[in-house]
């Protein structure tokens, strides 16, 4: 009896975001393959495809996620406005992530913006710990809850982003201007 090779959560995600990158989709048997382990063994690591492909999704949003908020040089609303422009001008050449988006809407919409998925509950509280980094800190309403904030800035955000993924329409400029206004609403600006 050959013993079975063991692949960490970790290596199985890391794995599959290479195969993402290069096929902007996640095949599990080819997966398997490619880290040379039996495909049961690589479901018993990762549960389901849906669920890898959330892995592999957030892990590639966090790292333009951290590229955007290091870029960021401004405070305040500017500022998380600016962390939104900064991550949206590299999707258009996410070559891997439009593929998937337009070739499997369905699941693409499930992984990426169910609320009980991997990426967007993390997107929600990153974009938190945004408006926290920009200084924009307590809202001037007590009655505002900075959670909520961030689910609604998100949502707002991420129909727009989707769109231009699915409609190669890059424009943020209507969009900027609502995601301004719900947080001016919530962070006036001190000069008015």
């Amino acid at each position: 009896m050959t013993p079975r090779r063991v692949i960490s959560h970790e290596a199985a995600v890391a794995g599959a975001v290479r195969h993402f990158l290069r096929n902007g989709t996640v095949d599990l048997d080819e997966l398997a393959t490619e880290l040379a382990v039996s495909r049961a063994t690589l479901y018993r690591v990762v549960h389901s495809r849906e669920q890898l492909l959330g892995h592999v999704l957030w892990t590639l949003c966090d790292l333009r996620l951290a590229a955007a908020r290091k870029a960021r040089t401004r405070d305040g609303v500017d500022g998380v406005l600016e962390v939104t422009r900064h991550f949206a001008a590299g999707l258009p050449q996410a070559h891997a992530l439009i593929t998937f988006v337009t070739t499997e809407t369905e699941l693409a919409d499930r992984v990426m913006y169910s609320t009980a998925g991997v990426v967007h509950p993390r997107v929600v509280a990153a974009q938190r710990e945004i408006f926290l980094e920009a200084g924009c800190g307590a809202p001037a309403d007590p009655g505002v809850d900075l959670d909520r904030l961030a689910y609604l800035y998100t949502r707002m955000a991420e129909a727009a982003l989707y769109a231009g993924l699915l409609y190669e329409q890059s424009d943020l400029d209507a969009p900027e201007k609502a995601l301004r206004a719900l947080l001016t609403e919530v962070w006036p600006d001190p000069a008015d």
